[in-house]
């Protein structure tokens, strides 16, 4: 028997405003706000897909993050999807691509870093 990822916790300085994003992002609901915000599919916790909880932090992140998010578009091209993505608050981020990748990296509106892969999902 293996494990399965369940939940992500990510310690921001605004969990509203984070957990607002990542739902736009992932088309994810507010399941719960007792320790933080959790989100997640509209199904809830448990599923394929794991729920992400944002967590009150004001300690700076120290160096480059250890851990990103890829995503992937699952009813839009790529180019569409970064417009998207970019119109809700995300930016362009660096982190030595050549330019010549076939994914976009991104950072959400606190800094953290996830790329927009190219292939469609459904």
């Amino acid at each position: 028997m293996a494990c399965r990822m369940s939940e992500l916790i990510v310690k921001c300085r605004d969990p509203q405003g984070l957990a607002a994003f990542w739902c736009e992002v992932l088309d994810y609901v507010v399941l719960d706000t007792e320790d933080g915000v959790e989100i997640g599919p509209r199904e809830g916790f448990g599923g394929l897909q794991p729920t992400m909880i944002f967590s009150a932090s004001s300690d700076p992140e120290l160096g480059p993050l250890r851990l990103h998010f890829d995503v992937n578009p699952t009813d839009r091209d790529q180019d569409a999807e970064l417009e998207r993505l970019l119109a809700l608050g995300a930016r362009p981020a660096d982190v030595g691509q050549t330019g010549e990748e076939s994914w976009h990296v991104l950072a959400d509106p606190e800094g953290n870093e996830f790329c927009l892969l190219r292939t469609r999902l459904s």
